[in-house]
């Protein structure tokens, strides 16, 4: 059934803060976005309740991370809402030419600097042909502790939802304590610093999430990183992931078949164990299902030459436009109805769940207060959606992806 056919999912006393896209009937979004009129005391309850969201929201990340730290859930949320308070982001006109600050044009830091700045314009530039209507929209700051970013964020496309493209270079020092939870393991050096040394870093990364509006679109992440300190400890991760709400499998082994060339290219053992990464990482341990249908994972990569590993992390950057790009291409003008992209908005909700709960790079972010809030919380979509134990139908298409979601699979 065409979307703008499709009868009304019903009705919500409570509308929801959200302009409907341009060009999209007013009634194809009955539940999922509403004209905002709201009276002042019914603004204080909303808000009231988005707090009271997000104060629950930490209290589950304090939780998962209690058995590994000694610190009372007080003193971590004052500690963290300190430390960012003393390491505030300045928006600039214009980037410096250079984040980092070594002068030396051909060391690795420098490089890898200018390799994510080149991938970031790439991909934009593919992702605003693809849609054809939306440009990202440059946000240049530096950070008064060292270091600053380039994030550029499309809104209100016509394919996208919402996508972003951040650039962080960062520097500067942090507890020893911290330096845990930046990486799946702990160097073996940082056992012995002592409690609360500051550790000489810096942390070089560009990360994307992309969200599309057709559900049969999904939504892609990447992200690629260098970490180091003066202690002489580094370290290479990332990886690219897919989230559909509609299972194709040909979409999906192409996707994961771009990854494997890719992978191949440099070790034959890494797409095997990356993807398995993949599926154990993005797991919402919670629901009992991960949050895509993955794709590639690393992290703590620093077991050969270190520009081996730039190669590959490089590579895997310059596949990401071949492996989503056709995806989006085959099926941003397919019809869907109003039952589908409410399925999304539940997946969407799984999305929220898995990135404010799980996610380490979220979590460090908000922990120690060095990220830049809303180039953080860019991943998050604009509109999600949760209902009360909800369980797809037996037999129908968002079962059969469900059932992928809850038992990860090959797929090549």
């Amino acid at each position: 059934m065409h979307a703008r056919q499709s009868a009304s999912l019903g009705s919500t006393n409570l509308p929801l803060a959200r302009a409907t896209p341009a060009g999209v009937d007013q009634k194809f979004y009955p539940v999922i976005t509403r004209p905002l009129q709201v009276s002042s005391s019914l603004w204080s309850t909303s808000l009231t309740f988005l707090a009271g969201c997000i104060t629950t929201v930490l209290a589950v990340v304090l939780r998962q991370h209690h058995s590994s730290s000694s610190t009372p859930a007080s003193q971590w949320v004052t500690e963290s809402m300190t430390m960012a308070s003393m390491a505030p982001h300045q928006d600039v006109a214009e980037p410096p030419a250079v984040l980092g600050r070594d002068t030396d044009a051909n060391c690795l830091r420098r490089r890898f600097e200018a390799m994510l700045r080149r991938g970031q314009d790439q991909i934009c530039a593919a992702i605003e042909a693809c849609d054809g209507e939306a440009k990202f929209q440059p946000d240049a700051w530096v950070r008064e502790g060292g270091g600053g970013g380039i994030s550029r964020v499309l809104a209100n496309g016509k394919v996208w939802e919402k996508a972003g493209v951040n650039l962080s270079v960062i520097y500067g020092t942090m507890p020893s304590e911290t330096l845990a939870a930046a990486r799946e393991r702990q160097a073996n050096y940082a056992k012995d610093v002592p409690a609360g040394e500051r550790v000489p870093f810096f942390a070089c990364g560009l990360s994307c999430v992309m969200h599309p509006r057709n559900p049969h679109c999904p939504t892609m992440h990447f992200n690629y990183r260098y970490f180091e300190t003066e202690a002489g400890d580094w370290w290479f991760g990332g990886g690219t992931d897919i989230t559909p709400s509609y299972l194709d499998e040909d979409d999906m082994k192409h996707f994961h078949g771009v990854y494997k060339k890719a992978c191949d290219n440099h070790d034959a053992d890494f797409y095997p164990k990356f993807k398995k990464w993949a599926d154990e990482y993005f797991l919402i341990k919670h629901r009992g299902e991960t949050r895509g249908l993955g794709g590639i994972f690393f992290d703590d990569l620093n077991d050969r030459d270190p520009e081996k590993i730039f190669a590959f992390a490089e590579e895997c950057l310059a596949n990401v436009v071949p492996a989503y790009v056709p995806i989006i291409e085959k099926h941003k003008n397919d019809l869907f109805t109003e039952e589908q992209k409410r399925w999304q908005l539940l997946r969407r909700g799984r999305y929220v769940e898995f990135n404010l709960i799980y996610d380490r790079g979220t979590i460090f972010g908000l922990k120690t207060g060095i990220g830049r809030m809303e180039s953080i919380m860019m991943t998050l979509p604009e509109v999600a959606r949760w209902e009360y134990n909800h369980h797809p139908a037996l037999g129908s298409e968002e079962e059969k992806i469900m059932k992928c979601f809850q038992t990860p699979r090959e797929w090549l």
